[in-house]
């Protein structure tokens, strides 16, 4: 697999709107900064099994890869989104293992939402600055790391990226930046659209690109 492989994993009910602004960027090559490999960006979706699972909204996914094949060293970055089960310790026992491997070997992870119980329990916010849906919720995982928390929409430290649920945008934004997949001023002219709905940010983003007309 490429380094320019974003793994997302998917699992039954998994909220599929906490990840979308993230990965329909990384998949677009529309105003992304050329990669010095020219190997293209894109998603694939990690599951357990093999299986279909449906998100939360519905969607059929079938995983284009199990969790046990996805290596840290052969990806750009390991995206958790939230959904049910995240308060079970066992419910998502591997990819929570999985983020554990991807962090000390250094290659980025992203948590939004539920998911972020889940690096909680792994240990990788204990002594990061990290957000989440709540301070509340994180505490009811044991963790170490209270006094780490960033009442922000999303944060990044060291690696690790973690939202709220309800910052699927400032999620994405962080999950980009760190990618490097836009300049800074294309980024900020997308995080602006999508966050004000203003057209006029469409052809800031283009200027930034340099592809407006």
């Amino acid at each position: 697999m490429s380094q320019r492989t974003v793994h997302l994993y998917v699992f039954e009910g998994f909220a599929d709107w906490e990840a979308a602004h993230a990965i329909a960027a990384i998949n677009q090559p529309a105003f992304q900064q050329p990669t010095d490999d020219r190997q293209p960006w894109r998603v694939m979706a990690v599951g357990v099994a093999g299986d279909m699972v449906r998100s939360m909204g519905g969607l059929a996914v079938v995983p284009d890869t199990h969790l046990d094949n996805v290596l840290p060293d052969h990806s750009a970055m390991l995206i958790l989104p939230g959904g049910p089960g995240w308060e079970d310790p066992e419910h998502h026992a591997e990819a929570e293992a999985l983020a554990r491997r991807f962090a000390d070997a250094g290659t980025p992870v992203a948590a939004i939402c539920g998911a972020t119980a889940g690096l909680a329990r792994a240990g990788l916010l204990d002594d990061r600055l990290h957000t989440s849906n709540a301070l509340a919720y994180l505490k009811g995982t044991g963790y170490a790391g209270t006094d780490r928390y960033d009442d922000s929409a999303a944060v990044t430290d060291r690696g690790v990226i973690t939202a709220g649920g309800m910052a699927p945008v400032d999620f994405a934004r962080e999950i980009l930046a760190l990618l490097g997949i836009y300049t800074p001023e294309v980024l900020a002219a997308w995080h602006d659209l999508y966050k004000t709905g203003e057209s006029r940010h469409w052809m800031r983003m283009a200027e930034a690109a340099g592809t407006a007309d």
